[in-house]
């Protein structure tokens, strides 16, 4: 339920300047965002830094159309994606398991985000 015509890179993990490049949103809106949906949940490197899945970016973005394009209220969003919650879940691409070649795709890629950190 991704609003149309915004690519998500095909990557597991994001960083927060990626997050907001892709969305659009600054740094702040997101960081805030995190406090009021608590579906938008990154993940933590040592060093502290977030790391959106895609998972996350969707539901950005979903929260992004509702407040910016439909006119939605803060509360009136976080109502909408209580009841529809079923219906905003991304596809089952988080849910498949990996093949080995995947898991260790994703696994350097973890290793080289930490090593930036």
């Amino acid at each position: 339920m991704r609003p149309t015509g915004t690519e998500i890179p095909e990557k597991r993990y994001f960083r927060i300047g990626e997050v907001s490049a892709i969305t659009g949103l600054e740094a702040y809106v997101l960081r805030y965002w995190e406090t009021e949906f608590p579906r938008i949940n990154p993940a933590r490197s040592r060093s502290g830094q977030r790391l959106y899945k895609r998972r996350d970016i969707e539901i950005i973005l979903q929260i992004k159309d509702l407040l910016y394009q439909k006119k939605y209220t803060l509360a009136g969003a976080k109502r909408y994606l209580e009841q529809h919650h079923h219906e905003s879940m991304p596809a089952a691409a988080d849910s498949q398991p990996l093949t080995l070649k995947q898991l260790r795709a994703e696994l350097l890629a973890i290793r080289d985000l930490l090593n930036r950190s």
